[in-house]
This record gives structure tokens, sequence and C-alpha cells, in this order.
């Protein structure tokens, strides 16, 4: 799929501030702050920007972090990586792959199969359950 690109205007009339804040300007909501930390349904976590599924609820585990927690991505070619070298550390950003929204990090102390934790921000993504 191509890349999607809008105006920082377009993203601002589509997405909530927070919305904004996080996926275009890389930003963080705080932990045990957002909206599907805690989410126990059945369903896809798609990208709030663009609408592409990335995670699905049967890959998602209680990391204890207070963020949205999956050992993989329902397709690795849907999430893309870069260095994040911020707060004096380094880590390994994660982005959806058609649209580039930041959608938090991922670290190597997750569980089995993976040992992956896709340590993700709510104001990225979108649930869709899979009883609707």
């Amino acid at each position: 799929m191509a890349k999607i690109n809008k105006t920082k205007e377009e993203w601002q009339e589509m997405l909530t501030p927070e919305q904004y804040r996080v996926t275009r300007e890389h930003g963080t909501e705080p932990a045990f702050s957002g909206a599907l930390w805690d989410e126990k349904k059945d369903g896809t976590y798609a990208c709030i920007c663009c609408g592409k599924p990335l995670f699905s609820s049967t890959t998602k585990y209680d990391s204890g972090s207070g963020w949205p927690s999956f050992y993989e991505p329902m397709d690795d070619a849907d999430i893309g990586t870069t260095t994040d070298r911020s707060f004096f550390m380094v880590r390994t950003e994660v982005h959806c792959a058609d649209c580039e929204a930041h959608l938090g990090h991922v670290f190597p102390d997750g569980p089995e199969p993976t040992g992956q934790r896709y340590c993700i921000n709510s104001a990225s993504l979108k649930f869709d359950p899979e009883d609707q």
C-alpha cells in the first residue's frame, strides 16, 4: 500500500488533540490513563490515523506497565521501527507502516512465543470488538 500523507491541518481535523500529540508528535500518554490498557474483549486494534489493523486481542496481555501490550503484531510488515534516543535512553519506537503514526515502543521483555512487548499508546489505537 502507498504511504498515507496528510498535512498537519488534515491530521488535526480528524484526530483529538491527545491523539494528534501521541501519533503525530511522538507523545506518550501517562500509564494507566488510556482507554484500552485494561480492555479484555476479543477484537482487533487498528491504527487510529488510517484504520490499518495492527494487533489482535489474542496477542494482548497484562504487562503491568499501564499501556496496552501485545507480544506480536498481526503482520510484521504493518509495523515500522526506528531508534528513539529521547529521554537519555535508547529504545525501539514502533509506528504504523502505512501512515507513520507513532504507536509506542517494543521491548525484549515480553512473554513467549516471541519474547517481545509491544507497549502501545491507547490514543494511537481504535478498538474494533469482535462481536460488532
